[in-house]
C-alpha cells in the first residue's frame, strides 16, 4: 500500500539526492548495490550484537537508496530490465539478511528463544512467496497490484519494532514480528486470490518443453 501512495511525500527528500548523485555520474545499478552492500552489512553486524536501535536508523537510510535509484533511472530516460531485475533481488537479499540476523539474535540468547526465531523465518518465507506469487502472476500475464504487506510496510513495521526495542521498551519486537508474520502470510493468501479471481486464472498454459502432450478431456482420440 505505501508504495503507492508514499511516493509523493518522500520525493521532496529523494529527488535533490538523485540528482546530485546523477550529475556526479554514479549509476542507479551503482547505488541499488551499495546500498544492499551497507543494508546487509549492518544487519548481519548490528542486529545479532544487540545495538538494534542504530541497526534500525542506518538499516533505514541505506534501504532508502530504494527509491533513490528508481529516480535516477527515470532522469536517466527510464530504467532498463536488467535495472529492474537487479533492484529485485538486491531488495530479497537485504529482506533476508535483516530477518536471518533477528533469526541469529534470537538464536544467541540463553535460552535461545525457538518461537521468535520461528515467527523470523515464517516472515523470511513468506516474503520471499509473497514476490514470487506477484512474478509468477505477471509472468503468465496477469497483474496482481497491492497487498496488505508489502515491502515497505515490512520495513517500516520491523525496523520500527527494532529501534523500538533497541531503546528498552518490553515487547515491542516481540508484538512488531507476530504481527508481521501474520500480516505477511495474509497478503500471500491475498494476493493468490487476487489471481485466481481474474479473468485470465482459468486459461490453460503450454506444456513445458519435452513434456508429454494430453488430449483433451472429452476428445475423440
Amino acid at each position: 500500500m505505501l508504495s503507492v501512495h508514499g511516493r509523493g511525500p518522500a520525493a521532496v527528500i529523494i529527488e535533490p539526492i538523485a540528482r546530485v548523485l546523477h550529475k556526479m555520474g554514479i549509476t542507479p545499478n551503482a547505488v541499488t548495490v551499495f546500498g544492499t552492500l551497507l543494508a546487509i552489512g549492518f544487519a548481519l553486524w548490528l542486529i545479532p550484537s544487540g545495538h538494534h536501535f542504530a541497526a534500525a536508523v542506518l538499516i533505514g537510510l541505506t534501504v532508502a537508496t530504494d527509491m533513490v535509484d528508481g529516480t535516477m533511472a527515470r532522469m536517466r530516460g527510464g530504467g532498463t530490465r536488467f535495472g529492474a531485475t537487479l533492484d529485485a533481488t538486491c531488495d530479497r537479499l537485504s529482506d533476508g539478511a535483516i530477518f536471518g540476523a533477528l533469526v541469529l539474535w534470537f538464536g544467541l540468547q540463553e535460552p535461545a528463544n525457538v518461537v521468535m526465531m520461528s515467527v523470523c523465518l515464517v516472515i523470511l518465507v513468506a516474503s520471499q512467496v509473497t514476490s514470487y506469487v506477484k512474478a509468477r502472476a505477471e509472468a503468465s500475464g496477469i497483474k496482481v497490484v497491492g497487498g496488505l504487506i508489502e515491502r515497505p510496510e515490512r520495513l517500516i513495521i520491523s525496523l520500527v519494532a527494532v529501534g523500538i526495542g533497541g531503546l528498552g521498551v518490553p515487547h515491542v519486537l516481540a508484538w512488531g514480528l507476530w504481527i508481521l508474520a501474520a500480516g505477511s502470510l495474509y497478503t500471500v493468501v491475498e494476493r493468490l486470490v487476487i489471481v485466481a479471481r481474474s479473468d485470465a486464472a482459468s486459461q490453460t498454459i503450454a506444456a513445458p518443453e519435452g513434456a508429454r502432450e494430453f488430449p483433451a478431456e472429452g476428445s475423440e482420440c
